[in-house]
């Protein structure tokens, strides 16, 4: 267990085999998904900084170690962030909920399914890491792209979301037989002008293939127009081909494309719906 992040970070690096543990709901399954057993873990969950939620005027800095639950709790009724509450409070089942952690979430590479990655690329979120040459900071999609190559010693230790004056909204479909996960997602942020057009946009989509991506075509489509949902949903229809769904025990991969306008539809009326 180790006691502060340069504790975390020399265990880390010592062993190849180490792995970071949070809240151990990935982890903890692995023999599920036929991985090799974990040889050595370091506990990250007693490191203060790691379990630290501080919001400041210009930004949101979130500690690797903090749980979907706490998420909530913490930035219920924080303005432009109510897309991230709704995914951290509707991701899985309470049960994983109150274990789960922000940094685990992101650094699961194999896990598809995640609520919170495409809403923190559609908030421009960036993540913190220390590692033995030192600290970095990296955008969220940026991280998303390295994270399965990181050198031994890497750890993820925040989060950190840029505050502006925007509203935003997460779309999930859960399927029966895909358990607590969903087939698809639509995160959406958008800064609206008073007359209700799109001054600036995120739209970013989930569970879909095999990591999360901004819908840049979408994008361009809602620019300067007056956000609607019907709208969106008609637009979203158009650009949907770009996406290449992936095949699933839960669901095809056709199936995860064809939902996406809907999900479009929700996302915005859930933006509209904001404060």
């Amino acid at each position: 267990m180790a006691r502060s992040i340069d504790d975390a970070v020399a265990a880390l690096a010592d062993r190849a085999d180490a792995t970071a543990l949070a809240g151990g709901t990935w982890i903890m399954r692995a023999p599920i998904r036929r991985e090799p057993p974990i040889r050595f873990c370091v506990g990250l969950t007693r490191i203060p900084e790691l379990n630290a939620v501080d919001i400041s005027a210009s930004e949101i800095r979130i500690g690797a170690c903090v749980t979907h639950a706490r998420l909530v709790s913490a930035l219920a009724g924080v303005r432009g962030c109510e897309g991230l509450v709704t995914a951290a409070g509707s991701a899985a089942n309470p049960a994983v909920r109150q274990m789960a952690t922000i940094g685990g979430n992101l650094c699961a590479s194999a896990f598809p399914a995640s609520d919170l990655a495409p809403s923190l690329l559609s908030l421009d979120a960036e993540v913190e890491l220390s590692g033995p040459g030192g600290d970095e900071r990296l955008p969220v999609g940026r991280f998303l792209e390295r994270r399965g190559s990181l050198e031994p010693g890497i750890l993820l230790t925040a989060v950190v979301i840029p505050r502006r004056a925007l509203k935003s909204g997460h779309a999930r479909l859960p399927l029966r037989k895909a358990g607590d996960y969903p087939v698809a997602i639509v995160s959406m942020t958008a800064e609206l002008r008073g007359d209700g057009a799109v001054e600036d946009i995120r739209v970013t989509v989930g569970s879909v293939e095999a990591s999360p991506r901004r819908w840049t075509q979408l994008e361009q489509a809602l620019l300067g127009r007056r956000l609607d949902p019907n709208g969106a949903y008609d637009l979203a229809q158009a650009e949907a081909h770009i996406f290449t769904g992936r095949d699933g025990v839960d669901a095809p991969g056709w199936y995860r494309v064809q939902v996406l306008p809907a999900l479009a539809r929700r996302a915005a009326q859930a933006v509209l719906a904001g404060p």
